[in-house]
């Protein structure tokens, strides 16, 4: 081996520790981002309504395909479901602006602040929420009454399924 060129074996040796954090510091780094980016990437399709068959007809689902109700006893753009109500049927919260997705108007999609100064998504002027017992794609509790209300889902006219 020439003089000046390269690494000595006992060099070598000795970088092994530091070469070997920097690796794994790398590597993290490259999972954070390929988190960050998943975790982004599902905040944004869920942010997405979509118009999808059901049994009530094409209604409005979040881009994840979960069914989205509107609860009769809300006035126009503020929840009054709190609480145990919340619990129940989870309103439809979202970090970035709501989308329109096929089939949806994207004049009618809205968003109002909760109480807690969290964002829910609005259509036609009405809060939109989840039954908490509805597996993706399927709708279990149109036209229940609860807290004072009837949960009713949504064509993508605007207009509730009676």
């Amino acid at each position: 081996m020439s003089k000046g060129h390269g690494v000595t074996p006992a060099a070598a040796t000795r970088l092994k520790p530091q070469m070997s954090k920097i690796l794994l510091a790398l590597v993290a780094s490259l999972l954070a981002v390929g988190a960050g980016t998943a975790i982004a990437s599902d905040q944004a399709s869920r942010s997405t309504l979509t118009v999808r068959s059901s049994a009530y007809g094409k209604v409005l689902f979040d881009g994840g395909g979960r069914a989205l109700y509107a609860f009769t006893k809300d006035p126009r753009r503020r929840s009054v479901c709190s609480g145990t109500c919340a619990k129940a049927w989870p309103p439809y919260l979202v970090s970035t602006r709501p989308k329109a997705g096929t089939g949806v108007k994207a004049s009618l999609l809205g968003s109002t602040k909760r109480s807690d100064g969290r964002t829910q998504v609005t259509y036609n002027g009405r809060p939109l929420y989840y039954y908490v017992g509805d597996p993706v794609g399927q709708v279990r509790c149109q036209s229940v009454s609860e807290f004072g209300g009837l949960w009713l889902v949504i064509r993508a006219n605007g207009r509730l399924v009676r």
